[in-house]
């Protein structure tokens, strides 16, 4: 049983039993915490999927794996808000600042060059990549590298500098007429470092002072392979600047990821995006629907 994977323990658990037993309900929270679910989650998920088995009259199992997917569709749809800076057009705004935050090694930076090079490409936007993670010279020659290979600008400065003064040059290349999206790489030092906090409130406080006219986001990477510390990455930046929603990353893994539903739950944070490969164009809008589907070990429905 060990190397069989969350999805497919999840679709036999539900092809095993062929009515619903009240003992069924409660071995489904057991097997949800064991995909990354909160406990407190796991149990109201199975009592909300048990009411609305009696209020529909749902008896068998499959009826009721069904309804689970719908369920945990529904959590992510009260979240969720399309993509943002779409066409263009009369009613994008004239500037959008998106600041990148997360822990070392979820693929900020490239999500970044993703972002960046899908804005431009679907989009119609003029991004500029700013290289706010000054603590690292590879992180900075990195984003460089992506500027170069997709012909897009970055602002950087010298190893060890201001990152808010970088972002604050970005914004002054981009209200000079230089671009009209500005994608903020940012350090990934560990989220329990109380430096790191007061240097992302910082560049917060000068994006929100320069660029007050423009649409500000804040966007978390996730690695979705983090499991259940990711809720713990994402209380502690939430708390420090206010996070508008998530990006995550490694998606084409096996990650369980039950730890979404939590962020949906818990913080209302929506998953904006998912990458899940190595080339720019690796990028999507997430799909509640089908991301729902598959963790209830399910196949999206095609027609939709």
């Amino acid at each position: 049983m060990a190397a069989i994977g969350f999805r497919e323990r999840l679709k036999q658990f539900f092809g095993l039993a062929s009515q619903m037993p009240e003992e069924l309900f409660e071995d489904l929270a057991d097997l949800l915490v064991e995909g990354d679910f909160g406990a407190a989650e796991a149990l109201a998920l199975a009592d909300r999927l048990r009411d609305r088995c009696r209020k529909q009259k749902i008896q068998d199992a499959p009826g009721a794996h069904k309804a689970l997917a719908e369920l945990l569709e529904e959590l992510l749809r009260e979240t969720s808000g399309g993509e943002p800076f779409g066409e263009g057009g009369e009613d994008a705004p004239a500037l959008g600042i998106i600041l990148l935050l997360g822990v070392n090694g979820v693929g900020k930076t490239t999500t970044a060059a993703k972002l960046a090079c899908r804005y431009r490409e679907r989009n119609r936007r003029k991004p500029i990549l700013a290289a706010a993670d000054t603590f690292r010279a590879a992180a900075v020659d990195q984003l460089k590298i992506h500027g170069e290979r997709l012909g897009i600008r970055v602002v950087a400065h010298k190893q060890g500098g201001d990152p808010a003064a970088v972002v604050y040059d970005a914004l002054d290349a981009a209200l000079s007429g230089g671009g009209d999206l500005i994608i903020a790489d940012t350090a990934g030092r560990m989220h329990t470092k109380s430096a790191l906090v007061e240097e992302l409130k910082k560049i917060d406080r000068v994006v929100a002072a320069k660029a007050a006219g423009g649409r500000y986001l804040k966007w978390l990477v996730l690695d979705a392979t983090t499991g259940r510390n990711a809720l713990a990455q994402a209380e502690a930046f939430h708390q420090a600047v206010s996070l508008d929603g998530v990006v995550l990353t490694k998606g084409d893994s096996t990650a369980k990821g039950g730890v979404v539903f939590s962020l949906a739950q818990t913080l209302k944070l929506p998953v904006i995006y998912s990458c899940y490969g190595e080339t720019y164009q690796d990028i999507k809008p997430f799909d509640p629907h089908g991301y729902a589907a598959e963790f209830a070990g399910l196949a999206p429905d095609k027609a939709d």
